[in-house]
């Protein structure tokens, strides 16, 4: 009854005060939020362009549409993505892309580099197909399904995946430590990646991201920040086998340790400039 007495325009006024109230009290209040944000707008940007994406399916430049949509949210965020390296970019051929696995924020990651690569997919897992509208979009901008509980299907994806990165010079990208890892140090790498970076006797092409400080979800904070992306070197698979694949995992593993060690730092020092030069200062 006392809402109905308020006016409409007072009582959002009011709401939309209370919100950023608590947005600036509260940093938990302020993760939620956030997050809930990137959710809902993912979602979003992800589905709105299905109708024109089904005038070509499977097309990877559908995904381009989605990108700038996440890029957009990236913005609203208050995150910015700096990309280095592009002279390492491979040319005239298909390669594996392998990226560090921080967050679900990965996905705006994914958004900056895909106009810069071009032919980019994703191998997901077939589940993922069956979330509607979201795995219709995932299918018509080209992403590959894997079964993952049955073996021989999988092995058959494996080697039809290499097969388009030869003769369509796609670039697949895949999170080699294969779940999200915020700590310091990468996980250990699964070998699906370099399983079909040799079968398609391409290169793999490391891509590190420095570490999200601006993110912690043990302590639901969520704030603005910069961030690097740094595309490395690629590293051929020419003539090699099965057998190579350990100390292929192991070449691509240190080079990416060793930048994100570096980029890291980078970003957490000019954070640390930033908070200083702001700082009031006394008298």
């Amino acid at each position: 009854m006392l809402a109905m007495m308020i006016p409409t325009e007072v009582l959002g006024g009011g709401i939309l005060l209370l919100l950023v109230i608590l947005l600036s009290a509260s940093h938990v209040v302020r993760y939620c939020v956030k997050f809930t944000v990137f959710i809902l707008l993912s979602t979003v940007a992800a589905t709105a362009f299905i109708p024109l994406m089904l005038l070509k399916p499977c097309d990877y430049r559908n995904a381009l549409l989605p990108a700038w949509g996440a890029r957009q949210i990236s913005k609203l965020l208050g995150l910015k993505w700096k990309v280095r390296g592009l002279e390492n970019v491979v040319k005239d051929s298909g390669c594996v892309v392998i990226i560090n696995h921080q967050s679900a924020l990965d996905l705006l990651v994914l958004a900056e580099i895909w106009p810069l690569m071009e032919r980019c997919t994703v191998i997901a897992k077939r589940e993922v197909f069956f979330f509607w509208p979201f795995g219709l979009a995932c299918w018509l901008w080209g992403t590959i399904f894997i079964d993952r509980l049955n073996v021989e299907k999988a092995i058959t994806t494996v080697n039809k995946t290499g097969e388009t990165i030869r003769s369509k010079k796609a670039r697949v990208c895949m999170f080699p430590e294969g779940t999200r890892n915020s700590e310091t140090e990468m996980l250990p790498f699964k070998k699906g990646a370099f399983h079909i970076a040799i079968a398609s006797q391409t290169y793999v092409q490391p891509v590190v991201v420095s570490r999200y400080y601006f993110l912690d979800a043990k302590r639901h904070i969520f704030n603005t920040g910069e961030n690097v992306i740094s595309i490395l070197p690629a590293i051929s698979t020419k003539n090699m086998q099965r057998d190579d694949i350990e100390s292929l995992m192991q070449k691509a593993r240190n080079s990416m340790t060793t930048e994100i060690a570096k980029i890291s730092e980078e970003v957490t020092q000019r954070k640390s400039e930033i908070h200083v030069n702001s700082s009031p200062k006394s008298d």
